[in-house]
């Protein structure tokens, strides 16, 4: 565990307002992260805003996407310092306006580019939403209810409701013990993560899965979703966790690849691995990033080009296909 940096704490002391950001479409940790330390900084008597350059595609955050609100400008925006939650690097927050603003770093990726004055590293942590705890408690406080559950809902989010949580690894459950303490429901993360899907999310999950090709002895399984299935299903059929929780419990499968066509001249590439294979150096590559077992990229080009050089980047760590 890397504790919280004395840097970073003196850093929101010493503000009076800040515009808390995170990085493009945003998931549960990024969201729950946000709302948490912008609620936390409102009890300490600070302006705070939550602020998102989206899209929000993801069904069970598409709730909070109203408690988002645009940068400030003008006036509002002197003297206002960024916190940015769950991505250190720049380009990864998007258009949002915080060029020139005193900057802290909140992260649990080890890949990327760090910036601003303060950064909060640890690649070991199981969620920025853990990291966040350790934030609140450093300052003096506890979460409220509300805030507990928003962290809970991160935390689940990222380590797949504990799926993802190996041995010797006891932070996850310290960090939800602590948080189902201060009142945050389990139950309802759980719903709220996994309930509330539509019927066109369960036809594009079943088009998807259909598609879906074992490469590498079946170890690497890859499948893809073209620009037609997302306009006619909606980006917020999209379920990925569940896809990916499928196609992992197929016997002998390493590593899971999914291809999306955002739009004519982008795909985007989630990849996913149970132990050995490192997808985030993977997608480093590609120039994008993430955990050894969860990882992504933007990637110029159409479906068919970058599948080809992506099964070619994979070679080094299977044998020929």
């Amino acid at each position: 565990m890397v504790p919280v940096p004395e840097a970073l704490i003196r850093f929101i002391l010493e503000g009076n307002a800040f515009i808390v950001a995170g990085h493009e479409e945003p998931d549960g940790d990024c969201v729950g992260s946000q709302l948490a330390a912008v609620s936390v900084l409102r009890r300490l008597g600070k302006q705070a805003w939550p602020c998102s350059a989206g899209p929000f595609k993801r069904s069970e955050i598409k709730p909070y996407e109203g408690e988002f609100v645009p940068c400030p400008e003008g006036t509002a925006r002197e003297g206002a310092r960024v916190i940015v939650m769950d991505c250190s690097s720049r380009e990864r927050v998007g258009s949002l306006p915080i060029d020139g603003l005193p900057a802290a770093a909140v992260d649990h990726h080890a890949s990327g580019n760090p910036w601003g004055e303060v950064v909060y590293l640890d690649a070991a942590a199981p969620s920025v939403t853990s990291m966040t705890l350790r934030i609140i408690n450093a300052l003096g406080t506890a979460p409220t209810a509300e805030e507990a559950e928003l962290l809970l809902f991160g935390l689940c989010t990222d380590t797949g409701f504990f799926r993802h949580v190996d041995g010797g690894s006891p932070d996850s459950f310290e960090c939800a013990a602590e948080l189902t303490a201060a009142g945050a429901s389990p139950k309802r993360v759980f719903a709220s993560i996994n309930g509330g899907k539509t019927l066109n999310s369960r036809l594009l999950m079943g088009t998807v899965l259909a598609k879906t090709r074992a490469f590498y002895g079946g170890r690497l399984l890859l499948s893809t979703e073209t620009l037609e299935e997302t306009r006619r299903f909606g980006l917020e059929s999209r379920d990925s966790n569940m896809i990916y929780q499928l196609l992992q419990s197929i016997d002998g499968v390493e590593t899971m690849a999914l291809l999306r066509q955002e739009n004519p001249e982008e795909c985007t590439m989630g990849l996913r691995s149970r132990d050995r294979v490192d997808v985030a150096a993977v997608a480093k590559g590609f120039g994008g990033g993430g955990h050894k077992n969860a990882a992504g990229a933007k990637v110029p080009g159409s479906i068919a080009a970058v599948e080809e050089n992506l099964l070619r980047a994979f070679a080094p760590w299977f044998s020929s296909p």
